[in-house]
This record gives C-alpha cells, structure tokens and sequence, in this order.
C-alpha cells in the first residue's frame, strides 16, 4: 500500500507535559463543569444522564467480578469485561460531573482488580488467530479495553494516591502495552482497523499516564519511525475524499477510536490540529460513512458487513458528538442524533442536546445524494458510486462497487450491483456469514461459510467465469490490482450514469459495467446495465441478480425442480446453492417479477442465442444452518464475447387491505442490441411504447469527443462518452 510522506506533526512526543492537567483524554475539566450545569436543562441529555446513572449505581458499594478469562465471544467472561470497561468509564464520567467520590472508589477499585490479574494472563484459551488476546479471544478486543479503561483511569486519576497509581499503571496497563508493542508488535504495526484501536488504546494510556513513550509509539508505531502507527492510519486507510478502504460497517467501528484519540491528542495540545490532518480527513470519513447508508440507518452490506448495523450504535454517537464540538453545528447530523436520542456527557453531546431542545423542526431524513467516493490513498484505485434519485421515504439509491480488494475484509465482487428502494434493500448483498455476539454460533466468530460461500463472487450482483470466483478467491491476488472508472455523469438527478472496468479478475477476460439510473417522465424508475465479457477463448459467464423479494412471475416457460434438487455447483460458492427451477431461452427479451413491500420490481435482460436461467436459493450442503435462505435469479450465457443487457424497473403498487394491485406488469418490452463492439455499444429499449436510445463509447471518453455511428435506419451523432434518449429527446 502506498504511503504519504511523514509529516512534521510527528514530532508529537516533545509537547506533551507531565504535569499535564486531568481528566485530559475525554473532556477536560472545563468542560465537565459546562456539561454538569446543562445536565438538566435538556431532555436527551438529561436522559442520557439518567441512563448511566442508573446503571452505574446499581454497581456502586458492591464487589464486581473481575473474571479470569476463559470463554469466547458472547459467553460470560468475555461479556463481563465488556461491561466492566463500559461500567468504569462511565463510572468516571460521573465522578467528574458529580464530585461524589463514590463513583471513584467504584472504577479505583475495578482497576486495582485488573492490576492484579493482568501480570497473570497468558493468550487466551479461546484464541483461534495470529493475534490473540490476553482478557479476550482476541487482541482487538484487548484494545476496546484499553481505550475505555484508559480514559477511566483519565477520569479518576486527580482522586488516586500516588501508590494506586504505580499498581494500575504498571499492573493494568503495562502488561497489556507491552504485550501489545512487543510480543504482537508485528500485528501492532499493520495498517488495519484492528490497529487502530490498538494504536488508540496505546495512546490514551499514555496519555492517562503521562507516558510520553507510549504516545510517541502510539502515534508513529513500534519503531517510532511515522511508517506505522495511528498518523499513518489516517494515512492509508482512507481515500483523499474519505472513503475507508474496507467499506462503511468497518469505518463505522474504527471511526470510534479514531476520534476519541484525537480528541484526546486535540484537549492536550490543540496546536497540533489533528483535526485538521489531510484536509480533515476524520470530518470527510464520518460524513461519507453516513451517505454509505440506507434510509433506515443500516450501512450498506458491502464486505464482511453484519447487516443489522446503524447510524444509532455507539461508534456513531460518539463520532458525531465530537465532530459536532470540533467541525461546528451540521443539520444532518443533528437529524441522526435525533434518531439516536441520546448523546455522550461532553461538550459535543451537550451542544447537539441544546440543538435538539431548541430548535424549531428537525428533517426527518438524512440529506442523502448521489456521491461517489474513490479508493486509495491517493484516490486513484478506483471508488464507490452511490446514485440517487428521489428523497426521504421515495429514495432510490444504486450502489456501483468498482474499489480495490478492501484488505481482509473485502469480497471477490468487482464491478458489483446493489439496489435499495423506499428504505428497502432490493438488490441485496449477503454480508458476512457471523452471528457477532452469539456463542452457540461459533462463538459469534466469522463462521467458515463466510469465505466458503459469503464473500465468494456468485454471493453478489456481478459476473462470474467459469464457476470461479474473482482472483480464484485469493485476496492477497486482489490486493494487487483495482477496477478502474471510466466515465461517469451525475449533475442531471434524471439521468446519473457510471462506468467502470476490471479487467484482472480473471486471466485475459475483460470486464466492463455501465449503469445508468433513469427517471423518466411519468415517474417510472429504470435502471439500466450493460454488462460486457470479452475474452478470446470459451467461458461460462453467470450473471446473479440477489433479489430480495416474493416470486411473481417470468415471462418464460420453466421447469421446477420439485422431487429432487441438485446443487449449481461444487465450489467457489456454489456447493452452498440449490437449484430450484431453470429455463433454456433464445432470442427474446425475458422478464422476471417480485414483490418487495408490496412494490413490484422486474428484471428484463436481452437474451441473443441462448442462455439458461436458474431460480436458486442458498442453504445447500448447510448442515448447522449457518447461512441464511435467499433467492437469486441467475442468466448464465456461454461463448467468447458475451453481453449482458438488463433493465431493473421499478412499477406498481399492491395494496394487500383492499386486495388491488396497480400497474402489477412491467413497462419494459423490448430490449435490442443494434451495436455492440470494443468501440461502441448501442442498445434499444421499448418501454410502454416509447423508445430508449443509448449509445456509448467504450475506448474513449473524452467529454468533448465528438462520436457518428451508421447503423441499418440511422445515424446517430452524439458528443461525449455516452447518450441517452427517450423519445428522441434528452431526460431533464
């Protein structure tokens, strides 16, 4: 991975002080008190306020377990010291807004525990990974710990005598520092959202401890030469417009650490503006994270994603609260923090709660809009797209995926599709196979379905060869090359269009995606693709379409499989697939409908030759239940060149009260293929009568280049990489 260069801001060691003033890492002490006088004037803060109280006291005077760790994700142990970090952080909140000195004694304590069992810890029993923990299964949750019992320590320092001091630095913190920058120093140093928190929680105890050490380790890694460490963090792992290389679910967990040891670098030296490192860089990540959602708040599932994630976790309070003390007030951010309804006891927090208490409406949307985000450190291996159209609960948002690998984390899913409609997912992608949190599912670890059928590319909405996996699923091979951008048009909301092209998935195969979201001019959604496969040799090309809905109806005849059911394949994925019905067709336009939420969707696909169809669900060869029962819509074309042109329309209504259903049949009727060469693609679409035209350049995409093409009636002239007409006019 490419590297900045190391920036004069490293030399962050000579400005710390040891007479620093405490608490430092989480508020200062100036702010607690503006926080202590607004703890009641405003409701969500008031309730915020109420809510760790609460809980706090119910821990106040009594003895807490402090276990010896022995059981993975979701057990007793690893749950109990979850809690426990939680409980002593906000245990020192309220010592500093309080002044009780109850709530002191209660993290002192806790900590003191900790002093005594950390020099004990091995790795732990349940560590199944090169980075295992000592308190967890596995080291990152060890830097959960840190961060939070870091800032704890912060929190009650000034009521600690000097001896209590000496136990928890050298017992709690040091073993873990050390075990952490030494023993695991190769995992400490990669550039990964694991060590984030690692460098985080390093960081934050330094700075609790006035450990000038472990800051300068902190921040410019293991051998304090800038290569790693949390600077080189916000280095590398984002593109210049703040896209997260491993996708939103996974900024979304390390956007939490990334901010809090900022803000903590920020309260103890402001002159260092770590806020304002490459152009803001934590400011364009939180912000583009939140435009990688659904309606709903749930990130989009790209990657190793849990679905069920939102903008209401903790990550995302605490992110925005800080973003809203450092970068100013933001109306959309304000809508999320109202659908949060709760906020962080700091300066942040209290601000947005004063916000919501006063001011007059409050939009119920986030101002979502089409954006597109590149990858890489310098913007350059390709990016995300995110078209839109509508807004609030009419919003229709089309996610192109043309990024690199997304390191570990990443699928075999080049130039993929997914499709989010009225707050639902359409087009959907699987996520990761992990039930996070939950022991009985392999102790809420990443179940071996995950790479075996979740991250495999016949889990998603783009082709694959041969029955093979992108880059044989081998990530170290995807890594080391992108998808490429070719053209894109997004200033007409009628007509936003993408292209891109990859073409290192597969040995000499090319491959290349156009889409385009149209809206037309009675209100019909469209969108169009066109997909090209180019080799010089015989392929099998299957291009899935994860619908995400109730079978309707398919414009063609199919033969269910009703007795007996076989498997699509062996491997790569499709050992885990039924096949539940398949087709032959030839030289039509075939249509297939669903209900999603009582809207009817159709995927209308040109068929030149011949092509199989398949209706497949997921679950084969699934003996524990581990992956979810899904459908998909499979076209599977053999030949040399094949193209792939398909209209996904969104139409009618089904009112399931008054049993009526409106424009239930698709408007699409016709797809033609006039052109299509290494030049040129030229494609027709009848839709109720009226004639889409488009035409596309697939070499060269100068906007100024001017293009004429004689087809058999006629001649089409256009200017720039693509054009579209409907009825022989432009979309406005």
């Amino acid at each position: 991975m490419l590297r900045l260069p190391i920036l004069t801001v490293l030399l962050f060691v000579s400005v710390f002080s040891n007479a620093q003033q405490h608490p430092v890492t989480f508020f200062t002490k100036s702010e607690a008190a503006e926080v202590k006088k607004k703890v009641g004037a405003f409701p969500v803060l008031t309730h915020s306020y109420n809510e760790i109280k609460k809980e706090v006291d119910g821990f106040v005077g009594k003895d807490v377990d402090v276990p010896f760790p022995k059981d993975p994700a979701g057990g007793y142990t690893h749950d109990k010291h979850k809690a426990n970090y939680t409980l002593m952080f906000n245990g020192g909140i309220l010592y500093n807004l309080t002044g009780d000195i109850k709530y002191a004694a209660l993290v002192k304590n806790m900590l003191l525990k900790y002093a005594v069992l950390n020099p004990t810890l091995k790795n732990h029993p349940q560590a199944t990974s090169a980075s295992p923990g000592r308190i967890f299964w596995q080291a990152l949750n060890d830097a959960n710990w840190m961060v939070y019992a870091g800032m704890a320590y912060d929190l009650i320092y000034n009521s600690l005598n000097v001896a209590d001091r000496k136990k928890i630095e050298e017992g709690a913190f040091k073993p873990e520092v050390d075990y952490f920058t030494k023993d695991l120093r190769g995992w400490f140093d990669r550039i990964h959202n694991h060590n984030v928190w690692a460098s985080a929680g390093v960081g934050i105890i330094g700075i609790a401890s006035n450990n000038r050490e472990y800051i300068d380790i902190a921040l410019k890694g293991s051998d304090k030469d800038g290569k790693t460490g949390f600077i080189a963090q916000m280095n590398q792992l984002f593109s210049p417009d703040g896209y997260y290389t491993e996708g939103p679910y996974y900024v979304r967990y390390a956007i939490l650490p990334y901010m809090l040891f900022a803000n903590a670098l920020n309260n103890t030296n402001p002159s260092l503006k770590i806020f304002e490192h490459r152009n803001k860089i934590l400011q364009k990540a939180l912000m583009t994270c939140l435009q990688q959602t659904n309606t709903d708040g749930v990130f989009f599932p790209m990657n190793d994603a849990i679905k069920d994630k939102d903008y209401t976790t903790n990550e995302i309070v605490t992110a925005i609260n800080i973003a809203w003390k450092v970068y100013g007030n933001d109306d959309g951010l304000l809508t999320i923090a109202n659908k949060q309804n709760r906020v962080m006891l700091n300066k942040g927090g209290s601000s947005i709660a004063a916000a919501l208490a006063t001011k007059k409406s409050i939009t119920a949307f986030y101002p979502y809009k089409t954006i597109e985000s590149t990858d890489g450190v310098k913007g350059n291996e390709g990016g995300i797209s995110v078209l839109r159209n509508g807004s609030g609960n009419t919003l229709t948002s089309l996610i192109f995926k043309y990024a690199s690998q997304g390191m570990g984390h990443g699928h075999f899913d080049r130039l993929n599709i997914n499709l989010f409609d009225k707050g639902n997912e359409i087009l959907q992608d699987y996520g990761s196979a992990r039930f996070i949190g939950i022991e009985q599912k392999y102790g809420g670890r990443y179940l071996p379905e995950n790479a075996a059928y979740a991250a495999q590319t016949i889990a998603h909405n783009t082709i694959v060869v041969d029955e093979t996996s992108h880059f044989n699923g081998n990530s170290e091979l995807g890594e080391k090359s992108h998808a490429q951008k070719l053209f894109s048009a997004i200033s007409n909301p009628s007509v936003l269009v993408v292209s891109a092209k990859e073409n290192n998935a597969y040995q000499r195969i090319g491959l290349q995606r156009t889409v385009y979201m149209l809206q037309l001019p009675d209100e019909k959604k469209l969108v169009v693709d066109i997909y090209n496969a180019t080799s010089s040799d015989e392929h099998q090309y299957d291009l899935p379409f994860q619908y995400n809905g109730q079978f309707i109806n398919p414009s063609f005849k199919y033969t269910a499989n009703t007795k007996k059911q076989e498997t699509l394949g062996l491997k790569n994925g499709y050992q885990f697939i039924w096949k539940e019905a398949e087709a032959t067709v030839a030289d039509t336009t075939v249509q297939f409908t669903f209900l999603n939420s009582h809207i009817y969707y159709t995927v209308s696909s040109l068929v030149q030759d011949s092509a199989k169809i398949f209706f497949t669900r997921s679950g084969a060869n699934d003996p524990n239940f581990n992956i979810r029962r899904e459908p998909a819509y499979i076209i599977r074309k053999k030949g040399k060149d094949q193209a792939f042109i398909s209209v996904i329309e969104i139409h009618g209504k089904y009112d399931p009260i008054y049993e009526f259903s409106t424009n239930a049949y698709p408007a699409v009727q016709e797809i033609k293929l006039l052109l299509n060469n290494s030049d040129f693609t030229v494609a027709e679409i009848i839709v109720a009568g009226k004639k889409i035209m488009i035409a596309q350049s697939n070499k060269d995409f100068e906007k100024t280049k001017k293009h004429s093409l004689n087809l058999t009636n006629e001649k089409i002239e256009w200017t720039g990489p693509y054009s579209l007409l409907y009825d022989g006019k432009g979309l406005k």
